[in-house]
């Protein structure tokens, strides 16, 4: 092939990733929590063209000296945009806004067989519901949107008496309900973690993230996971944190990305032309 539709074919496949990366975001603007994400571009591999050194062998060629040819460019990385999303009130006892930038809930997400296994996922979506315990319907599980359930600093599930009449938690994330009399019961602590390296994040769905493979990485946990932040003020309840997506940066964004894949796709249109001019000489 030659290497003008090579470079060209290669920076559009490339470019269409970038641009997919893009719509996500955008498609997430109005999501509770969402982080977004923003890739940059790197050429691939290039080589060197020098003067021919052996003058007997393709005598007369003179290549420009310090020429490089590439084969196009390559997404290098994604980045996980970690700036904290604007923090709106809802009034809704239910919503929890964290408002530090590396702090995560923890909930429980389902092993990626899809088996009983389960693992703990980490979210920056605080809007939460009460769903029965299959167990004991006398008793609530606090979980997500997506029904996955909210874990305490324990790990274990956070579960209320179905007969409270009020829920209450404070700046520090500990829960406590009123019950009809009344009375103030605690319940627990709201898991709550910081993330050290959050681009090592992998995104499963529903707003949730898990861990890699640590093991693989050389890594344990507590190069990941900070120590407990229990008692510090960071969880404002009845509010939710917004996306922290940028509408006119992305656009711009976009904008970029669609003139670089018009450049390419027309180059591809021109080396073509020339090609078919070159088969067409008789």
């Amino acid at each position: 092939m030659d290497r003008s539709m090579m470079t060209a074919a290669v920076t559009m496949n490339q470019l269409q990733q970038g641009l997919d990366l893009i719509a996500n975001n955008l498609a997430n603007l109005n999501t509770n929590g969402y982080k977004s994400r923003s890739a940059t571009f790197s050429s691939l591999l290039a080589q060197n063209m020098t003067r021919q050194p052996d003058e007997t062998v393709n005598l007369g060629r003179l290549s420009p000296l310090g020429i490089r040819l590439g084969t196009g460019a390559r997404v290098a990385d994604t980045r996980l945009k970690m700036d904290q999303g604007s923090i709106r009130t809802t009034g809704r006892a239910l919503d929890f806004a964290l408002t530090q930038p590396d702090l995560f809930f923890t909930v429980s997400t389902t092993g990626q067989e899809g088996l009983a296994t389960t693992t703990t996922g980490f979210t920056r979506d605080g809007a939460f519901y009460l769903q029965p315990d299959a167990n004991n319907p006398r008793f609530l599980n606090l979980v997500t949107a997506s029904g996955q359930f909210v874990l305490d600093e324990n790990g274990n599930r956070i579960r209320i008496p179905g007969d409270y009449a009020e829920i209450h938690v404070d700046p520090t994330g500990e829960i406590s309900y009123k019950t009809r009399g009344g009375q103030n019961v605690a319940v627990g602590r709201l898991g709550i973690v910081q993330i050290l390296r959050p681009q090592l994040l992998k995104a499963q769905g529903n707003n949730v993230f898990v861990l890699p493979d640590l093991q693989a990485l050389g890594l344990v946990v507590g190069d990941v996971i900070g120590p407990n932040i229990a008692n510090q003020p960071v969880v404002q309840q009845r509010a939710l944190e917004s996306s922290n997506v940028d509408l006119s940066e992305e656009m711009t964004k976009m904008m970029t990305l669609e003139r670089s894949y018009e450049f390419n796709a027309r180059s591809l249109s021109v080396a073509d032309d020339m090609l078919a001019l070159i088969n067409n000489l008789r």
